[in-house]
Formats: structure tokens, C-alpha cells, sequence
């Protein structure tokens, strides 16, 4: 590891997935802005790696997910534990900052509190969704959760957490919904396709999306699909999945990267894996099929602790189903077509589902989460 400057204004930042990334990415720069004699450190993936001082390992790029997968991450994981402790007896920064990925983050804050370095969480994890039991092992061990849902400030304070609800994140990132004519008058129906932001994500939902999508083409021959990549996965891990299913793999699927949502934001309708992108399609006024699959072993243990009726960030904001849900065995080509058919030939459909999607920005709080948190950490820390 490079040397690092001693000193009093060095933060250490943890975060594990794409779109914990992606927050954490504008939490270092909100931070930055505020005081630019601040060093970040890092792990974390692509995007924080861009604005940090000074970066350890790409997190992100471990992709482990689920109850038995990590198990096979087991010996990088306690290598990377044994690298965070090192980092925090040699360097002592002034705070730990986790953000969401509570399986390894959990572990950070432990011992950070074992050498009485303060900690926060931005962003933490969905408690609320399967296991309550560790808000009050998250409020043990920091100084002030920030909370990204106005229902999750309370949870945090039931067992004597300092929470405080800053707002959604997305809130900053997401362009109004787009203005569309229904159906577009030269046929051209814009299909976006969300297969996950890991390998075994994309490997399960892949198929079932293109799939669903060339049952659309069969009766609107013009449609287009369009394949949403996150950064970790360049074309030359995203085409070997494309081409598993050939017959389905053509230039009717384009492959998008962006920063900005605009090409999203266009879609008429969206094939989903459950997770953030429900949020951002929502939010973006975008009709979507949610679906997930996953190992037998991972989706038996799930039922069990789950305790939400609902997967979809939409449709648990909402307190019903607004979004079709599809898990297992129900997530399968006929059933995606079918939902699909059901929005685009009948035009009023989309445009009612549109209205009630995008009205979830008047429950996710004001803009400015990043800059709010920073100031608030900062804070304590002066």
C-alpha cells in the first residue's frame, strides 16, 4: 500500500456494490467542495476510485451476493479485513464512513469501534426488508446513520440510533420524466433491459429479457431493445453473455453506458432485476416487469427472512403491487412478454402508470443527500 500523509482530515470510505459506488462517489466529492484539504481513501469500485485521494482495493469488483455465494470469496474477504485493519492502526483517520454492503461493512465499523474511531453509515442497508436485528448493531456502532428512506430514520431510532433522514441520493441524479407520445408514431417502441449488475445476475436474466424482448419485435417489428451496462462490466464480458443466446443477440440490442439517464429516461417500457434500477426506472416514469432469480439454496433462506410483501423499491413505497413482480419460477419469457403486452397495447395504461411511478419523488425527501451527510460529518468532526 502507498504511503499516506499523516493526517487529522483523512477519511476512510467503504462501499461494495455499483450503486453504493455511485452514492459514495458524490459523497467524496461533496466532501471535497467542503473542505479541500480533506484526503479520501478508498474501497469501492470505478467511480469513487475517479475522485478519491488515495485508493486500496476495488470492492465492487468482488460481485459476491446472496447467503452462500460469499463463501467462495471467504479468503479474499479475510484478506481484505486484514488490510483494513492494518489501515486503520497505521494511518488512525479522523472517521469511517460504511455505505450500504453491510456484510463487509459490518465488519469495518467493528473495528474501527475497537479502536475508538468514530463511524458513520450513508446509506444503509435495507434492515427494514429482512433483518431488523441489525439496526441496533449498526446503532452501536456509529456516531449518525444517514438514512436515504423517511420511514427508516424511526426504525434507527427505536433502538437508540442517531438517524437522520437526508433524502434520496437518486433525487440529485434523476431527469424528469421524459415527454412521450403513446404509442410512438413510427412504431419504434423503446425497450430497456436491466439484467443486474453482477455476473450471475446477468447470466440468469439475460436470456429471460431478450427473450421477452423479440416476442415484442414478433408483433412490433420496429422495437428496440436497449442492454443497460454498469462499469465493472466492459463489452468484453457483456457480449460472451449475448452471444450464449445467438439466435437472440443482433443489432436490434444496443449496449448503453451512461452517467446522465437520458437514454433511460426515453424507454417505453423496462425489463428489471430487482434492485436500485426499479427505484431509477420509477422515478424516471418508466412502466417495467420486475423479475429475480436466484440459487435454490439463497432463494429458500430469503423467503424465510424476508419481511417485505414486495421486492421492488416502487412497490414498497407504494404499499402495493404498482410493478409486476415476477420471482423463481414465475420469471420466465411468457409471463415477461405478457406484462409487456399488457402496457404497450394499451397505451392509457402507460400513461397512468407513468403519473404514479414518477410521483414517488414527493416521498423520497428534498435533493441534496450527498451534500447534506458531508456537512453533518464534517461537523462532528471539527
Amino acid at each position: 500500500m502507498a504511503k499516506i500523509a499523516p493526517t487529522n482530515k483523512n477519511i476512510l470510505i467503504v462501499a461494495g456494490d455499483p450503486s453504493g459506488d455511485l452514492h459514495a462517489a458524490n459523497l467524496i466529492k461533496a466532501l471535497r467542495a467542503k473542505d479541500p484539504e480533506i484526503s479520501i481513501t478508498s474501497m469501492g469500485g470505478v467511480r469513487m476510485q475517479e475522485v478519491s485521494t488515495h485508493f486500496i482495493y476495488n470492492l465492487v469488483s468482488v460481485g459476491a451476493v446472496g447467503f452462500s455465494e460469499p463463501f467462495t470469496n471467504f479468503l479474499l474477504w479475510l484478506k481484505l479485513i486484514k488490510l483494513v485493519r492494518r489501515y486503520l492502526e497505521d494511518k488512525r483517520p479522523a472517521c469511517v464512513i460504511a455505505v450500504d454492503f453491510y456484510g463487509f461493512n459490518h465488519q469495518v465499523l467493528g473495528l474501527a469501534a475497537h479502536r475508538k474511531i468514530p463511524a458513520f453509515y450513508y446509506i444503509s442497508p435495507q434492515v427494514w426488508a429482512s433483518r431488523p436485528g441489525r439496526a441496533a448493531k449498526i446503532a452501536k456502532l456509529t456516531k449518525e446513520i444517514f438514512v436515504i428512506f423517511p420511514f427508516e430514520e424511526a426504525l434507527y431510532k427505536k433502538v437508540h440510533g442517531n438517524a437522520t433522514f437526508v433524502g434520496h441520493p437518486l433525487l440529485d441524479l434523476m431527469p424528469e420524466p421524459a415527454a412521450k407520445e403513446f404509442p410512438p408514431a413510427n412504431g419504434e417502441w423503446k425497450i430497456g433491459i436491466l439484467p443486474g449488475s453482477r455476473k450471475a445476475e446477468i447470466a440468469r436474466h439475460l436470456p429471460l429479457f431478450l427473450k421477452a424482448f423479440y416476442r415484442i419485435k414478433e408483433q412490433h417489428p420496429k422495437a428496440k431493445a436497449y442492454l443497460f451496462a454498469v462499469p465493472e462490466f466492459p463489452d468484453d464480458r457483456i457480449v460472451p453473455e449475448l452471444e450464449s443466446v445467438e439466435k437472440y443477440w443482433s443489432k436490434d440490442v444496443e449496449i448503453v453506458r451512461e452517467k446522465d439517464y437520458k437514454v433511460r429516461s426515453a424507454m417505453d417500457f423496462a425489463f428489471t432485476c430487482s434492485g436500485t434500477a426499479t427505484l431509477e426506472n420509477a422515478l424516471l416514469g418508466v412502466p417495467m416487469a420486475v423479475a429475480y432469480k436466484m440459487p435454490w439454496l439463497t432463494y429458500e433462506v430469503a423467503k424465510r427472512v424476508a419481511k417485505t410483501p414486495y421486492i421492488s423499491l416502487a412497490n414498497i413505497l407504494l404499499k402495493r403491487p404498482a410493478v409486476k413482480e415476477l420471482i423463481q419460477e414465475k420469471a420466465t419469457v411468457d409471463l415477461l412478454a405478457q406484462e409487456a403486452f399488457s402496457f404497450i397495447n394499451n397505451p392509457p395504461r402507460i400513461k397512468a402508470a407513468r403519473k404514479e411511478l414518477s410521483g414517488l419523488r414527493d416521498m423520497l425527501g428534498a435533493n441534496g443527500a450527498a451534500e447534506t451527510a458531508a456537512q453533518k460529518i464534517l461537523n462532528h468532526l471539527t
